[in-house]
């Protein structure tokens, strides 16, 4: 964690000073690298201190503070220039980077640490052996999955969904921004709320419950788009578009925002976390990419198809989920690891 911060302040601090476009692309490449390791591994750390009846909700909260965190930001950010957005948003990273003084190393890392000494350093070939292969596809698959959902394209191209949909000509270019901003305030009774049930209901109810919401939102999207080609109820579509995208972005907060991330804290065992975690989070990261890259390229050769095509994936993923993700709530680490693993440590 503090690697990540370093990395981040060091990024926030290239884009607030930034002369030209070089000092912008570094310092969104280390304020990235940094986001990528932390994420990971605040997750990891959460779920290793808390007890097992509300690590749930601890791993969950953390999902939570992320969408008061980008709220807060995108209200900052309509009201200051991007160079002090940067400078407040390095701000936090030295706040935690001190408070990590005072942070103790997680009880269960230290307890395995010598006994793994002994062992040869794990590689990501082992992490391919059967024993693993269901955990494997278990953290892959859930983040790969997400992502083809769309989650990053549409939050990314928000606004421009909203003018294809026609929604800047009915009622002015300034209301987006604005429903923007009022979206990232919805997100946070939503995840909130998931925080509460997650450790009552289950994991794997608020998963299927996030992915068929966003799935049957992208559908929504999908109609409303084909009824746009077909000259049909052209003054209702930008409205339904907008409940679509809504209703999208607040189903996902309930579950795929965050279960994903602490699924994967919780089923790997500490021989494999570190290799495992390494994997899983390139791939959450590296499809990121190739869905925020293809978005254009596919809502221009149909924007009914591409949300088509987020629906199926979303569909895809509720049977994913209900075959072959394990309920984790409220048990051991020790006992989800052997019973994925078949191989108690």
């Amino acid at each position: 964690m503090w690697f990540a911060d370093i990395f981040c302040i060091m990024g926030w601090l290239l884009i607030a000073f930034a002369k030209d476009y070089w000092w912008l692309d570094f310092g969104r490449l280390a304020t990235g690298f940094a986001v990528g390791l932390i994420s990971y591994v605040a997750a990891v750390y959460i779920s290793e201190i808390a007890p097992k009846n509300i690590r749930g909700g601890f791993t969950s909260a953390s999902s939570w503070m992320m969408c008061c965190g980008f709220s807060l930001i995108y209200f900052i950010g309509t009201v200051v220039s991007w160079r002090t957005s940067a400078i407040i948003g390095a701000v936090p990273c030295v706040l935690q980077a001190i408070g990590l003084f005072f942070v103790p190393e997680s009880p269960r890392w230290l307890e395995y640490t010598k006994t793994f000494q002994q062992f040869p350093k794990a590689t990501i070939l082992e992490l391919f052996q059967r024993r693993y292969a269901h955990s494997l596809i278990v953290g892959v698959g859930l983040m790969v999955l997400t992502q083809f959902s769309g989650i990053t394209a549409i939050s990314s191209f928000m606004s421009s969904i909203l003018e294809s949909a026609d929604f800047s000509t009915t009622f002015g270019s300034r209301a987006i921004a604005i429903l923007q901003v009022v979206d990232s305030h919805l997100s946070i009774p939503v995840t909130a709320v998931s925080v509460v049930l997650i450790d009552k209901s289950g994991r794997r109810p608020l998963l299927i419950v996030s992915a068929a919401g966003m799935g049957l939102s992208s559908l929504l999207i999908g109609f409303s788009f084909l009824l746009q080609d077909m000259n049909r109820l052209k003054e209702v579509t930008p409205i339904v578009v907008l409940i679509g995208l809504l209703t999208y972005l607040e189903t996902y907060s309930m579950g795929m925002a965050g279960i994903p991330w602490l699924i994967m804290a919780e089923i790997y065992p500490i021989n494999i976390k570190g290799v495992a975690g390494s994997v899983v989070t390139l791939s959450n990261w590296f499809f990121s990419w190739v869905v925020t890259y293809t978005f254009n390229y596919m809502f221009d050769w149909s924007s009914a198809g591409t949300f088509f095509f987020y629906s199926i994936i979303s569909g895809a993923t509720v049977l994913f989920t209900a075959k072959l993700v394990p309920e984790t709530k409220g048990r051991k680490l020790e006992d989800i690891q052997a019973s994925m693993t078949h191989f108690l440590h």
